[in-house]
C-alpha cells in the first residue's frame, strides 16, 4: 500500500486578495525597477499593477515602458489597492498621505515606504489612520535584481504585513527585516554604497590606465574582479581579512599595493565617509505634522 507524504506548502504570502491591485505612488527609477521586478518574478500580474507620476510627460513613458496605466490623479485606485508603494521624496510625504487618507484608503491596505529618513513613526502621525507601514531602504543595484534592501514594520504591522513587504524587494535582489533604529546606518552604508564603489571602480581603472591598460579594458577586469571578491565574501562566509592574507604573498606585489592604500589611510577615509552619509540621513526626515480627526489639508 503507498504511502503518500503530508505535503508542505511553501509558496510565498499573496502580494495583494484576490481583486485587489498593487499601486506604486511614483513611477521614477525605484518605483519602475519595483514594478519590472513583480512582473517578472510573477509576483503579480501586470493587469493588476497602477502607478502615478508627477508630470503627463512622466506618466506616458513610464506606462509605454511599463504596460501598466500611470497618472498623475491616483485617487480612483485607491479603494482597491491591497498594498501601495510609497516611491517618492520625503518632502513629498504629507500630501501624499493626506491624498491617500481622502481617497477613501481602506484601513486593511499595506503601505510600504521607500522614502529616506522618513521614519514609521512620523509617516503614521501625518496618515493618522492604521493601516499597516513599512519601511524599507533598498539600493540602485535592485535595476540589475542584485538589490540590497532592508525593511522594518511599523507599529500597526504584524510579521505577515513583513513577509509581504519582503516579498517586493527579493524580486529584485536581497532582503532582511531590521530594527528601524540601523535604518540611517544602513541608508549610509548600502543605500549609498553603490556610489563608494563606482568612485573605487573608477579609480582603480584610472590607474590600470596609468601603467598602460587599455581603458575598456582597465574598467572591465576591475568590474568583473570587484563582482568575484563580493561572491567569494558571500559564498564562503570567511572574514575579508581572510580572503586578502588568500592575496597576499611574502614580499610580493599584492602586500606592497596594500601598504600604499594604508599609507593613504583608506579605512579611515571610507569610514567617515559612512559617518557623513549617516548624519545627513539623519536630516533627510519630513517635518512632520500630525493628522487631527476631522481636518484637512
Amino acid at each position: 500500500m503507498a504511502v503518500h507524504a503530508k505535503h508542505t506548502s511553501t509558496t510565498p504570502p499573496a502580494l495583494v486578495a484576490d481583486g485587489q491591485t498593487l499601486g506604486v505612488i511614483g513611477a521614477g527609477v525605484m518605483g519602475c525597477t519595483l514594478i519590472r521586478g513583480l512582473i517578472d518574478s510573477g509576483a503579480i500580474e501586470r493587469e493588476r499593477i497602477w502607478a502615478s507620476a508627477k508630470t503627463a510627460a512622466s506618466c506616458e513613458r513610464a506606462a509605454q515602458n511599463l504596460g501598466v496605466p500611470v497618472e498623475q490623479d491616483f485617487s480612483r485606485h485607491i479603494t482597491s489597492s491591497g498594498l501601495i508603494l510609497l516611491c517618492v521624496k520625503p518632502r513629498q510625504a504629507a500630501g501624499v498621505l493626506t491624498s491617500l487618507r481622502e481617497a477613501g484608503l481602506k484601513p486593511a491596505t499595506l503601505l510600504i515606504s521607500i522614502m529616506a529618513g522618513a521614519t514609521t513613526e512620523a509617516l503614521e502621525a501625518m496618515l493618522g489612520a492604521d493601516n499597516p507601514l513599512v519601511r524599507a531602504m533598498p539600493n540602485t543595484p535592485c535595476i540589475v535584481r542584485a538589490g540590497m534592501s532592508v525593511v522594518c514594520a511599523g507599529k500597526h504591522a504584524s510579521a505577515a504585513h513583513l513577509a509581504r513587504a519582503q516579498r517586493v524587494f527579493e524580486a529584485v535582489g536581497q532582503c532582511i527585516a531590521v530594527d528601524e533604529s540601523h535604518f540611517n546606518a544602513i541608508t549610509a552604508l548600502s543605500g549609498s554604497g553603490p556610489a563608494y564603489q563606482y568612485l573605487i571602480m573608477e579609480a582603480l581603472a584610472d590607474a590600470g590606465v596609468r601603467v598602460g591598460l587599455p581603458r575598456q579594458l582597465a574598467l572591465k577586469l576591475v568590474a568583473q574582479t570587484v563582482l568575484g571578491s563580493a561572491k567569494m565574501v558571500q559564498t564562503t562566509g570567511r572574514h575579508p581579512a581572510e580572503l586578502r592574507d588568500d592575496v597576499t604573498t611574502p614580499a610580493g606585489c599584492t602586500i606592497g599595493g596594500l601598504m600604499m592604500l594604508e599609507d593613504g589611510k583608506i579605512r579611515s577615509v571610507l569610514a567617515r565617509a559612512v559617518e557623513e552619509a549617516t548624519r545627513i540621513a539623519a536630516q533627510l526626515a519630513p517635518p512632520v505634522t500630525a493628522h487631527k480627526p476631522g481636518t484637512t489639508r
